[in-house]
Parts: structure tokens; sequence; C-alpha cells
């Protein structure tokens, strides 16, 4: 008699629950490092309506870094002027400008309409042998294992299929599942509004909009008027007191507030009209165990700062470099419990910047609107005179520099650093299409490595760091040249000699010396929490077991 046994289970290395932008991208990103990925999307089709409008310059280099730049470049509109804000009798209140390039290498401010973004990623997951892309499949159970969690699935048949994977992110929206079966706390700021969004087809050929974007703050209606992307526009009406959100989100009532602007059916095709509920919270943990939260699953915040979906790409960028070390056994689980200590606290400025600026806009009272007006006219609408005074967006502390008394040096680590284009022999480009991604030393010169030992260049190539001595334009046989004069002043300004940058872009720290960059290379091997080599990964252990292996 012969006994029958049962095939062993696939382990992908990550499932990823939800196929928006975040899931995409994080997607895109862990197969395009060489990782395993299942995706399960609980809706069977894409959905076709715009939803996020508007992204910066970071969040392009990070299209950049995921091989879709120049796709998505073409599913785009740069912004040419400024963004304002006026009051009913058209005086600026705020004047933002969101021209030309910003400090990451792309235009300051890009609008697009998500389905077009959306259909760009799926594209490049789609050519990634690496995604398993299961749609119409809904997350409702979650087991975690000591070397995998378990996921339960249901179909649109009502079949239940189970998977398993070294690890689960929840990229599944404000109301995930995924966040739901963790024991995170949330933190909620009480900030609720509602507001119609409209968004249109306007349908004569040479409209000219100008500004592009910008913000109606009349006590009657606080409106916003934006790019939809390409051929679209978007209006927003806040919800006024004694107005219900039934009321205010039918097809009538569109009609109704765009006729004021001139849009008729006459001019205009009304490509959706949908009630949201703005708000300002953030879940407390990002990971536990085999568990981890990106996206709106993590956080949500008013969109007056456009920062929304932005957050989440950074989420999925962050995560992505230290699960690939995790999981190709180069570093401890330990290192995850940085993700939510980086992003929770990076975040918080995202919501909390946003947040100040509902403040000012949602102003239903004509006193109070009157007082305002006359502040912000007063001083110039200049941003930096009228706007609230916020904490700089860094990111909290995790793989960071620290200094010798094991404090964070929060005046320099942390920032988002710039993209300027580099010399190399006879090609030009920026610096990221040079190095190709990941951990990459910018060196004042050789000189600057000169105290790096073996030991160090066997651990940068662990990494996969790249090391770039760089020189000032015009210096003779050199391969590496600064070519915009950009770097060597900054970094000679601040007195360093190197700078260390990590895969999201972010500075882990800055040596004044070489012998100081040797010290920083052991510390970034120490706050990667690196195994020895030949190492397999660690399985997961309980959050609190990770916090004390870290602290040890």
């Amino acid at each position: 008699m012969t006994r029958r046994t049962e095939p062993k289970a696939h382990t992908y290395d990550v499932a990823v629950v939800g196929f928006g932008p975040v899931g995409q991208m994080l997607s895109l990103l862990l197969a395009g490092a060489g990782h395993d990925v299942l995706v399960l999307e609980r809706w069977p089709e894409p959905y076709d309506l715009p939803r996020a409008v508007h992204f910066d310059d970071e969040i392009g280099r990070i299209f950049q870094a995921a091989g879709v730049g120049e796709q998505v470049r073409a599913v785009t509109e740069p912004v040419p002027d400024h963004y304002e804000w006026r009051n009913r009798d058209g005086d600026a209140l705020l004047r933002i400008d969101w021209s030309g390039t910003g400090p990451s290498g792309w235009p300051t401010a890009n609008f697009f309409s998500q389905p077009d973004l959306e259909a760009v990623l799926t594209s490049a997951v789609a050519e990634q042998s690496g995604v398993t892309l299961l749609r119409g499949h809904e997350v409702v159970a979650l087991d975690e294992g000591d070397d995998h969690a378990r996921i339960t699935a249901r179909t649109a048949t009502g079949e239940a299929r189970t998977f398993q994977a070294r690890y689960v992110v929840g990229a599944d929206g404000a109301n995930s599942f995924v966040r739901s079966h963790m024991g995170t706390t949330v933190t909620d700021l009480g900030y609720f509004y509602d507001w119609l969004i409209i968004d249109v087809l306007p349908q004569e050929a040479d409209a000219v909009w100008s500004p592009m974007n910008w913000q109606l703050c009349d006590p009657k209606r606080p409106t916003t008027i934006v790019s939809g992307g390409p051929g679209r526009r978007r209006w927003e009406f806040m919800r006024l007191p004694g107005e219900s959100v039934e009321d205010l989100n039918t097809l009538d009532t569109a009609w109704n507030l765009l006729a004021s602007w001139g849009r008729t059916p006459d001019n205009t095709v009304i490509e959706r009209h949908a009630v949201y509920t703005f708000q300002a919270r953030w879940a407390d943990t990002w990971r536990e165990g085999r568990l981890l939260l990106a996206g709106d699953a993590a956080h949500q915040m008013p969109p007056f700062a456009g920062q929304g979906m932005c957050s989440g790409l950074r989420d999925a960028i962050n995560l992505a470099w230290k699960l690939g070390l995790v999981l190709d056994g180069t570093a401890s689980p330990a290192l995850l419990d940085t993700y939510t200590s980086e992003r929770r606290a990076h975040v918080q400025h995202a919501i909390g910047m946003s947040r100040a600026l509902g403040q000012v806009i949602c102003v239903p009272d004509e006193q109070e609107a009157a007082q305002r007006d006359a502040r912000m006219i007063a001083a110039g609408a200049d941003p930096a005179r009228v706007l609230p005074d916020m904490p700089p967006p860094v990111l909290g502390d995790g793989v960071l520099q620290r200094g010798p008394d094991g404090v964070g040096r929060a005046e320099t680590v942390g920032h988002l650093t710039p993209q300027y284009r580099i010399g190399r022999l006879s090609e030009t480009a920026l610096l990221d299409e040079i190095t190709g991604g990941g951990f990459v030393i910018l060196a004042d010169g050789d000189a600057a490595c000169a105290e790096l030992d073996s030991s160090d260049r066997e651990f940068l190539d662990r990494i996969g760091a790249r090391v770039l001595p760089l020189y000032s334009p015009g210096t003779p046989d050199v391969e590496y040249t600064d070519i915009d004069d950009a770097y060597l002043p900054h970094l000679r300004e601040h007195a360093h000699v190197a700078a260390v940058i990590r895969p999201d872009f972010y500075l882990f720290g800055a040596a004044g010396t070489p012998l100081e960059l040797h010290r920083i290379i052991g510390q970034l091997r120490e706050r990667l929490r690196l195994l020895p080599p030949g190492t397999t990964s660690l399985p997961a252990a309980p959050r609190e077991q990770l916090a004390a292996a870290s602290d040890s």
C-alpha cells in the first residue's frame, strides 16, 4: 500500500493585502528585488474612477526608483504656477510656488487621474514574474505560525482559499482587515469635515485654468479647484452647518454648485461625485510579528496638503528595503520595528500640516473669516508668515546615526536628501540613475574614504551600497563629478566629508572626517541589526521580544 502525502503549501515571501497605489508600489519594489510576492485584492476589477490626484517631487523619485518614472510622467500634469488661496473678493491670502523642479529632481507638484496611474503600476507589476496577483479575493482570516502567517481569502464565488507568507502587509485601506486583526490602538485627533468631491471632464479643447490649482476661502462655501490630471478638473465643496450628507451627495446638488463656476451639461461631463469625510488619525503600531500596515490602513489625513497617497508611498519604500534585508537573512526581524518608529513620527508631520491648513480653510463664520483674511493679507500671502509653525518632516528614531551620547542628531539625520545630476565619465544622469538605488555614500573625493577597511567594504558590498567619490566639474581623470556643483558645496558648507544615504533617500548620517565615516559605517551595521553572514533569517517573534532584543 502506497501512502499519499499532500504537497507542502507554497510559502510566499510577502503577501500584500490590497492593490491600490501603495500595494502596487510595495509589490513592484519587492518583486524587483527578487522576492516572491502574493497580492490579494478583494475587488474583481480595477476601480475606474478618480480618487487621489496629487504627488510631489519626492514621490516622483520613488516612481523613478521603481522603474516607472517615464510612464508616470506620461500620465501626469506638472504645475506651472502657484497654488493660491483667495478670499471671496479675490485677494490673495496665500501663495505657494509649485512651479519648476523640486529638490528630488522631479516637478514640485504633479496632478494625475488615479485610474491612469494605477494602470501604469499594474502593467509594471504584470511584467514582474515574482508577483502573483489574485483579484476577487477578500481576506477573512489571519493566523501566525512560527515561520509564516496563514491567510484565508474568500473568492467571489464563496470559495475559501488559504495561503502562506513569511510576512503580511495590510495595504487594505481605512477599514483595514489586517489592522483589525492586530492589537494596535488608533490615535484619532477628532477632526471631521464632510466635503463633496466632483471630478469632471471639461469639453473645451482650449480651456486655460489660471491658476491651475487654488482654494476659495469663502465662509459661504469653502471650495477647492484643482487639476484632476490631464484633461480633467476637480471641484470640492465643504458641507455647511445645517446641510445633510444625503442632500449634498446628489447629482442635482453637484450641478447646482458647479453652475456658479460656469460648468453646465453643455460644457462638462461629471465623471464622479462623492462625499468624503476628512479625518486625522494614525495607528499607534504598524508592525506586530509578521503583520504590518501601510498607507490608509496605517493613517488617514485631510487632503489640504496633498499628502495622503504620498505618505503611503513613503511607507512602501521604507518598508520594502527593510523587508528585503530581513527576507535575505541579512538583518534581524527586529529591524522591522523601526518602520513604525520612523514612519509614524514622519506621517504625524503631514497630518499636522494638513489639519492646520484645514483649520484655516474650513471657516464658515463670517467674522472669523474676516479676521483670518486681514491677517493673511497683511502678511503678504507669504507661507512663511501666514502658516503655523511646524517642525520639519524628519523621520522618527530608527536606522539613523546617533551622537556620542546615543541620541539621534535631529539637525542632520532623518531628512530627505536631494537628487542632482552626476557625471560619470561621458555619462550625465540623476544620482539614482547612476547608483541604481540602495545605500549610497557620497564622498568628497577618494580621500574621504581612506579609513574604510576591508570589513567596512565587505559590509557595504553585502547590503549593496555604492560609494561615489565626487569631484568638482572639470576635474580630469576621475569617474564621478558633481556636475551641477551641488553636493560638494553643501558637504563643505557643513564641514562634512561624506554623507550616507538610505535606499528611501533619507540621510542616515554625515561624517566630518574619514575616521568618522569608518565609525558611521559601524553604526549603520548596528542600526540594521545585521546578522552574521550565512545566517538564515530569524523567525518573527512577538513585538515585545523583538524590542527587548534590539535594546540589548
